[in-house]
C-alpha cells in the first residue's frame, strides 16, 4: 500500500500551494500586487530611458540581491546609468555596495544606444526575451524576464533559486537543477504556467504571491 505513496504525497502537495495561492488572493496583501503591478504598467509606459533604467536595475540584480538594486537605482537613476562617464559610474557602483561594480559597470555602459524600447517593440514576450537575452550582456533568461515583468508584460517565468525551491517542496520538480540554460528554464516556466493557469492568474503576478510566500516581502 506504500508503492505509491510518494506520488500521493506529491499530489498533496501540488494542491497545498494551489490552496495557498488561492487564499493569499483573498487576502489583503492581494491589494499590494495588484498596485504594484500597476506600477509595473506604468512603467512600460515610460520612455527610452525609463525602459534603461529598468534594464540597468536588472543587470544589478543578476547575482546580487534585489534590495541592493532597488537602492543602487533609487541612488543613480535614470540619468546616472545614462550618463555618467564609464570610471564615474563603476566608482558610484564601489561606492554604493555593489559586489560586481567593475564588471556592472560595463555592461551598463555596454547597453547605451540600444534603444530597447524601439528594438522590442511589435515583438510577442517570448520573443521580446530572445533578443534581451541575445543582445544585451549581463541579462539572462531570468534577468530578461524580470526586466519584462517589471514593464508589465506577464506571460514570462522569472525562476531563482526561491521559485525552484517552493517548485521542489510541492513536488512539480524532483530536485533542483545545477544549471539553469535554456532549455531547462522553458522546462520549468512551463510547468509554471500550468500552474498559474490552474490558479486563474500571470505568471508575472503569480510570482508576486510565490515570492510573497517564501520572503514575506513585494518587492521587484
Amino acid at each position: 500500500m506504500f508503492i505509491n505513496g510518494t506520488v500521493r504525497k506529491t499530489n498533496v502537495g501540488k494542491k497545498e500551494l494551489l490552496a495557498e495561492l488561492e487564499r493569499l488572493m483573498g487576502d489583503p496583501i492581494r491589494e499590494t500586487i495588484e498596485k504594484r503591478m500597476g506600477e509595473f504598467r506604468e512603467a512600460g509606459k515610460g520612455g527610452e530611458e525609463r525602459w534603461f533604467s529598468e534594464l540597468c536595475f536588472c543587470i544589478l540584480t543578476a547575482n546580487y540581491t534585489a534590495h541592493g538594486g532597488i537602492r543602487i537605482q533609487n541612488e543613480l537613476g535614470a540619468e546616472g546609468f545614462c550618463n555618467l562617464p564609464h570610471p564615474e559610474l563603476v566608482a558610484r557602483l564601489k561606492q554604493l555596495g555593489h559586489r560586481f561594480y567593475n564588471m556592472r559597470g560595463k555592461f551598463i555602459v555596454e547597453a547605451r544606444g540600444k534603444n530597447v524600447k524601439k528594438e522590442l517593440y511589435g515583438k510577442g514576450q517570448k520573443e521580446m526575451r530572445e533578443w534581451l537575452v541575445e543582445n544585451v550582456k549581463g541579462l539572462g533568461w531570468k534577468e530578461a524576464s524580470h526586466f519584462l515583468r517589471n514593464l508589465g508584460y506577464f506571460d514570462v517565468a522569472i525562476i531563482d533559486r526561491h521559485i525552484i525551491s517552493i517548485l521542489q517542496r510541492h513536488g512539480y520538480i524532483k530536485e533542483a537543477p545545477k544549471t539553469l540554460g535554456k532549455k531547462k528554464y522553458l522546462e520549468i516556466e512551463s510547468i509554471l504556467d500550468g500552474i498559474a493557469k490552474e490558479a486563474g492568474m500571470s505568471q508575472g503576478e503569480m510570482d508576486l504571491y510565490l515570492w510573497y510566500l517564501k520572503t514575506g516581502k513585494v518587492l521587484k
